[in-house]
């Protein structure tokens, strides 16, 4: 074969085990038949939409089973699948499906202003597709996704192009410069550092062949069920939901668009689910909270896994989750969108693992900046690299994957940025990032997006914005803010303001008047001295 395709995985998996269940969503369930049926059916409207070789289709949706339909309509016609982060407002849109080329776009009814407003500034796409959500109508400039799906197309739908490994998925994440960039994988490098089909947890070794993948798929038993309760627009809900189909598998949906901790639980029970996906404190705080005030309330016995990345899990919560899950592997994560499995920290019942420390992926090392490897246990610091299975670049951007995508004793290796130590027995301990980006509830936030907005406002001669640590978030934002003469500025306000501008997640949750930014004569700010002067101050 010419590579991992997901497209040609998924079709086969339709075809062994068709009544298994595939998509969940409250009271909807949708068959791996039905699911490539109507996958089939949205690729050839696609197609005579006129998307060609590598179109790009983004998804603008909330979780849903339409989220991994757009996705594996998009793998069967040749096109590249986009994500799009869904609490982006009218600039960040307008960029992301320019900088991506979006020519078609699946999106929520709820978002049907967004994308009225928007639309004129986007010429290059082609089809606009909508999912309603049962109290907003499909806009007149709209195809109805429904109608479209609904068609079903039981023979597999390709492009006269052809598929094959080398076919992208895009995932934009954010920029250092506040806009998001695009991430492109090769689906044979993803479908490999995803396993290759296999789990180790469940004993199921990588596949060689697709035949050999579906080969132990039996019908006559259920497949393996995850719950991502995080988006599917960012990577970890997203490729852990591809593992799952990898696998023969149901990918279940919240049906709430808001983090309800007793729904998640509900649906765990309902739906026997075997894996969770969260991401951190946010969700794992409420969820242990929940279980400690009522203990016999759900049955969580199906869970054989929990699974974190992007963000800090206490050793604490983990602790007390395990509990409850005793029977559960708490798996969390260290990676990013560039660079999948750089380690791992698992913890089981009577062996909770050390927050921040790693036991290093088999294809990682750390490098000092000049380029020389890190010795276990020499106290030195330096960047995480990962080689093997990695992106082979951003989209359009030359410059910034120079930067992350370096070569060290003659390899390729990807580079996030992530500092860490190596300790003697070969596990890392994570340090951070050696950028100021501010990760709050999982999103990536860099200060320059923050303090662009705030500039703008009326009362604000300059602006910083630095992370300050929070139990639940791991970091919230505060803005640092010198203000014009004779102004005083609230929190309230200003907050307010960079809503208008940005995604609210990114609006500040602290506010510091101080005199002076204090910047050096090369414009730069001394981030670590304003992050104390905002500590002290809100103390």
């Amino acid at each position: 074969m010419s590579g991992w395709n997901f497209a040609d995985v998924y079709e086969a998996v339709a075809a062994k085990v068709p009544d298994r269940v595939c998509q969940v969503q409250g009271d909807r369930e949708i068959t791996w038949r039905f699911f490539d049926a109507r996958a089939n059916a949205l690729a050839a409207d696609m197609l005579a939409a006129g998307l060609t070789h590598q179109s790009k289709v983004a998804a603008y949706l909330h979780n849903c089973p339409e989220y991994l339909e757009t996705y594996v309509a998009a793998f069967k016609g040749g096109f590249a699948p986009v994500n799009t982060n869904y609490r982006y407002g009218h600039d960040e849109i307008v960029y992301l499906f320019d900088n991506a080329d979006a020519e078609a776009v699946v999106f929520h009814s709820s978002f049907t202003e967004l994308v009225s407003r928007v639309r004129a500034e986007l010429p290059k796409v082609r089809r606009w597709y909508c999912v309603t959500d049962g109290v907003d109508p499909v806009p007149d400039f709209a195809v109805d996704y429904q109608h479209v799906v609904g068609q079903g197309i039981t023979e597999a739908v390709r492009g006269p192009w052809g598929r094959s490994g080398d076919d992208l998925l895009l995932l934009y994440t954010g920029g250092t410069t506040g806009m998001p960039k695009g991430v492109m994988w090769r689906q044979d490098d993803l479908f490999n550092v995803l396993g290759s089909g296999g789990n180790a947890v469940l004993a199921i070794p990588p596949a060689d062949t697709i035949e050999q993948l579906v080969e132990r798929l039996d019908p006559a038993v259920p497949g393996f069920v995850l719950l991502s309760a995080c988006p599917l627009m960012h990577g970890t809900g997203q490729f852990s939901s591809l593992i799952a189909m990898n696998l023969g598998g149901a990918v279940v949906s919240l049906p709430s668009r808001h983090f309800d901790v007793h729904e998640l639980l509900s649906e765990v029970e309902r739906n026997k689910v075997n894996s969770v996906i969260i991401v951190g404190q946010a969700f794992a705080g409420p969820i242990l909270d929940a279980l400690d005030e009522d203990p016999d309330r759900f049955d969580l016995s199906s869970v054989l896994m929990m699974s974190s990345s992007g963000v800090m899990w206490s050793q604490d919560n983990k602790e007390g989750l395990l509990r409850h899950l005793p029977q559960a592997a708490l798996f969390d994560s260290f990676g990013s969108s560039e660079a999948v499995g750089m380690g791992a920290s698992v913890s089981t019942a009577g062996g909770a693992s050390q927050t921040a420390r790693f036991q290093i992926g088999p294809s990682c090392a750390v490098f000092t900046e000049d380029g020389h490897r890190v010795e276990p246990g020499s106290g030195e610091r330096g960047l995480v690299a990962v080689g093997g299975f990695i992106p082979i670049g951003y989209y359009k951007d030359e410059a910034k994957s120079a930067q992350t995508f370096r070569t060290f004793e003659d390899r390729r290796w990807s580079v996030p940025g992530d500092w860490a130590e190596v300790n003697e027995d070969g596990t890392l301990v994570l340090l951070g990032r050696g950028s100021v980006c501010i990760n709050t509830g999982g999103e990536k936030v860099f200060p320059e997006e923050v303090e662009e907005a705030l500039k703008r406002h009326p009362s604000v001669r300059d602006a910083v914005a630095v992370g300050i640590p929070d139990s639940r978030f791991g970091e919230t934002i505060c803005a640092v803010v010198e203000a014009i003469d004779g102004a005083t500025p609230e929190l309230r306000e200003l907050s307010d303001f960079v809503k208008e501008h940005l995604a609210h997640y990114k609006a500040p949750r602290h506010l510091v008047l101080v005199g002076t930014i204090g910047r050096a004569p090369n414009g730069k700010v001394d981030y670590k001295r304003l992050k104390g002067v905002a500590l002290e101050q809100l103390a």
